[in-house]
């Protein structure tokens, strides 16, 4: 099922079958639930729907091959079979992915960059999915254990060129690849702010560009309220998407929907000399 990129910012809606994801950990674990959730991300507008079985929080424990696949495929084959939305697979294991593509996924979204699993490349291109490529410094386990740059930007810049290449050489086609910069994950506080006001410089790539910031602790240190985080978030992927990211991965996606028509309204308007307003 093809993206179509460049009218609109994209919303992938997160369905997390697991009982441990840092916010909604435990409240769609389970096949029902969770086909009840993608149903309801779908009504609410969702463009994609990203379903992952093992938690990559900070200091996450990694699950079993057989255990992430018990959770996550008979959800995939459901909402593939049943919804009219491209389905994306969370998961930085080649098992993982090809089962999921053969259930009808057809996106990957790698935490790892395709750096954790070499046989990632080659599935993704034999499928002909779409593969995001993230970021990360070091692994869920450790990734926030007092990460340091040299110079950030620039190292994550090589990092997603590097991917980008082993992807290309893998037979993954350009138009196939989505970078994302990973906000979260092996960055401080100061870090993911400085990458969300530099996403044009990552935009300089040439390819679609994801944010995955939804209520992540770059929100949460600002507020002692859970639910404040949503104010933020919703503040955050609209500037985002001002910026130029191409998809924005949230929890919400009502409340975000909702926002992005007011976008989506000001990027239509033209000035008289055709400029956008």
């Amino acid at each position: 099922m093809a993206l179509e990129f460049g009218k609109k910012t994209l919303i992938m809606g997160i369905l997390n079958v697991t009982p441990d994801s840092f916010y909604d950990g435990g409240r769609n674990f389970g096949r029902e639930k969770a086909i009840k959730k993608a149903y309801q991300l779908y009504k609410d507008g969702a463009d994609i729907i990203d379903i992952g079985g093992e938690s990559t929080r900070p200091g996450a424990d990694t699950v079993s091959l057989s255990e992430e696949m018990d959770r996550v495929c008979p959800v995939i084959e459901a909402v593939a079979d049943n919804i009219d939305i491209p389905v994306s697979i969370d998961t930085y294991k080649s098992e993982i992915a090809e089962e999921a593509l053969k259930l009808g996924a057809s996106i990957i979204n790698d935490i790892s960059g395709l750096a954790f699993d070499e046989k990632m490349a080659g599935i993704a291109a034999g499928y002909k999915s779409y593969i995001v490529l993230m970021h990360i410094k070091g692994n869920p386990k450790n990734m926030q254990v007092n990460p340091q740059y040299e110079n950030l930007l620039k190292e994550i810049y090589s990092f997603l060129e590097n991917a980008k290449e082993k992807a290309i050489n893998s037979g993954i086609g350009k138009d196939k690849i989505i970078i994302d910069p990973g906000i979260g994950f092996g960055k401080t506080l100061e870090d993911n702010y400085r990458i969300l006001n530099n996403i044009g410089f990552f935009k300089k790539m040439g390819f679609p560009l994801l944010i995955g910031l939804s209520r992540k602790s770059l929100i949460g240190r600002l507020y002692d309220n859970e639910e404040d985080r949503l104010f933020a978030t919703i503040a955050l992927n609209t500037i985002s998407s001002v910026y130029g990211a191409d998809i924005i991965r949230v929890h919400d996606v009502r409340e975000h929907y909702l926002a992005f028509q007011s976008i989506e309204m000001l990027r239509g308007i033209r000035t008289a000399d055709g400029r956008n307003f």
